[in-house]
């Protein structure tokens, strides 16, 4: 019985820890639950029992790829199902009833530039969502003139270049709370 019962505390305190550890899932920032193509990201495209149609293709520095039948179609910036929804309206021209998928086989297109006194400045090409905090993780210790709690990120927007302040000790001391935001692709890290 005090086995048992021992038991039961020990399974009980690992699923407490477990919960306290992993914390509540992160929430998805806003405008980014669907991934955007980019350029340079490798696409599958798939039409169904017509593998002459079917191709592997890059997404061209212009945002565009190239299809057989259809030419160049705009990918960069959309998700890949409105680029299916493309694909079928323009492929139905040629074929009944066209199946297709789109497959984002490669991504390529989330690069982050980090410059600045910090040991190993330079583009970094990221496979996923990335905060700020992990990208300083990748370019390694501050050098001994850093400035950490003056970092800033550059963000180009429609418009110009939007500056965005990032204060690493504050964010070391809070543990991340709200200020470790999410990158986008083409941000500049600038610690002075």
């Amino acid at each position: 019985m005090t086995t048992r019962r021992a038991m039961i505390v020990a399974l009980m305190i690992v699923s407490v820890a477990m919960g306290v550890l992993s914390g509540p899932p992160p929430a998805p920032a806003q405008g980014h639950e669907n991934y955007q193509i980019g350029s340079e990201d490798v696409l599958d495209i798939a039409v169904w029992n017509h593998t002459s149609l079917s191709r592997t293709v890059p997404v061209r520095p212009d945002g565009k790829i190239s299809l057989p039948l259809l030419n160049d179609v705009q990918a960069a910036g959309l998700t890949p199902m409105s680029l299916r929804d493309i694909l079928i309206q323009r492929f139905a021209e040629f074929v009944p009833t066209p199946e297709v998928s789109v497959i984002v086989k490669e991504v390529r297109s989330f690069k982050v530039s980090i410059i600045g006194e910090i040991k190993t400045p330079g583009r970094y090409e990221f496979k996923s969502r990335t905060t700020v905090l992990d990208a300083l993780a990748q370019a390694g210790a501050f050098t001994n003139f850093a400035s950490p709690s003056r970092i800033y990120v550059l963000r180009p927007n429609g418009s110009g270049i939007q500056q965005i302040p990032f204060n690493y000790k504050r964010v070391i001391a809070t543990r991340g709370g709200n200020e470790n935001f999410f990158l986008e692709p083409g941000d500049i890290i600038v610690v002075p």
